[in-house]
């Protein structure tokens, strides 16, 4: 094995230092971890590296090393796990306390986590709340309110600390002195984007700001849909409240839907292009929401956690029976009409109306006024 300036039998070590070699989701990279175990595969990887290997025939392998490879000389992790120390922040490997359960779900789960704040914000009951970057007052005012509502039952927001949906979220949160998580598709040195970096800081006060990659690395494109996969997987739901058509946050719900997590989207104007994607969704098979309550029954086992349903005034002829619905509605909405009068306007026997009336005043639905009847005053 080519001398490293770590203790590559450290297994602590070892995995950070996979996060640092490759890209984040290598499958064949995945593939070798989990079979070898951190340790051995970075050995296997330094011996192949004293063999020499090209990607002579397109052989997978061959192709996997040398992409690693040139990651490889001069490799320290400890720089990086220096720099996360100066930060305050914390290593989390699989199966550690703090490590979030659902991250096993992935077909590549990250090799470690790069985290500042508090780890334990990591696991526990959470959604996932995301959205365009281009965001609506209308998105934006929503994502907030759902977000409000969830840390005020206790439900930790998780989100990417983007502009936009992102961003209202990880507010609505911190307002409802909630816990809130971002995760990052860069270093967490990096607080990005940098128009948010005093948002990030509180959210860092609240709960945590983590990453896959090490400090150091910056973010691009596939770094970003990358991490879309973890937001996904390390919460319960994921909630799209508004994305356009060809929006990033649909790969974020592409990504639940693959690990088996509940899809939800937040319906906007038929004629907002902001909200094609969420209508997309919608005629896919996601969930419509529109309030936290609604967000927290998808995090429920069946049966609990349902929102209250909502005060509905009786109507008029609620709970009657045809002749006594008829007898009602016929009586003045002003004045009062005799016995007679009302048969008319109902189409009924008089006795049958009299029979009727005696029922409705009993219930407090009609009441006398002299010879005639009238339907209750309504007191303000």
């Amino acid at each position: 094995m080519p001398d490293l300036p770590f203790d590559a039998a450290d297994p602590r070590l070892a995995a950070a230092a996979w996060s640092r070699l490759v890209e984040p989701g290598d499958p064949a990279a995945g593939a070798l971890v989990a079979h070898l175990g951190p340790v051995d595969a970075l050995g296997w990887l330094c011996s192949a590296a004293r063999v020499g290997t090209t990607a002579r025939g397109g052989r997978p392998w061959e192709q996997a090393v040398s992409r690693w490879l040139p990651r490889l000389p001069g490799l320290d992790v400890r720089r990086e796990l220096d720099t996360l120390d100066r930060l305050g922040g914390t290593l989390v490997l699989p199966g550690e306390e703090h490590w979030p359960a659902g991250l096993d779900d992935l077909p590549v789960p990250p090799f470690v986590l790069w985290v500042r704040g508090d780890p334990a914000a990591l696991h526990g009951r959470s959604a996932a709340v995301v959205g365009a970057r281009a965001a609506t007052t209308y998105g934006q005012r929503v994502a907030a309110d759902i977000g409000l509502g969830l840390a005020e039952a206790g439900v930790a927001v998780v989100s990417g600390g983007a502009y936009g949906i992102d961003a209202a979220a990880h507010r609505g949160a911190l307002a409802g002195e909630g816990v809130t998580v971002a995760v990052l598709a860069g270093g967490v040195d990096r607080l990005y984007p940098a128009g948010n970096a005093a948002l990030l800081e509180s959210v860092l006060a609240s709960g945590a700001v983590a990453a896959e990659v090490p400090p150091g690395c910056a973010p691009s494109r596939s770094r970003f849909l990358a991490r879309n996969r973890l937001i996904a997987a390390m919460t319960g739901a994921t909630v799209v409240v508004e994305a356009a058509w060809r929006s990033g946050a649909l790969s974020t719900a592409a990504r639940a839907a693959e690990v088996g997590r509940p899809v939800a989207a937040v319906p906007g104007p038929v004629t907002s292009m902001a909200s094609a994607g969420c209508h997309r969704l919608l005629r896919e098979g996601a969930v419509c929401v529109t309030d936290a309550a609604e967000v927290r029954e998808l995090l429920a086992p069946a049966g609990e956690d349902l929102p209250a349903e909502p005060a509905v005034q009786p109507g008029l002829l609620d709970d009657l029976d045809p002749v006594a619905a008829r007898v009602l509605d016929a009586l003045p909405v002003r004045g009062a009409a005799p016995v007679a009068s009302v048969a008319r306007t109902a189409g009924l026997d008089p006795a049958q109306v009299r029979a009727a009336l005696g029922h409705l005043e009993l219930a407090g639905r009609a009441e006398r006024h002299g010879s005639s009847w009238r339907r209750p005053r309504v007191r303000a």
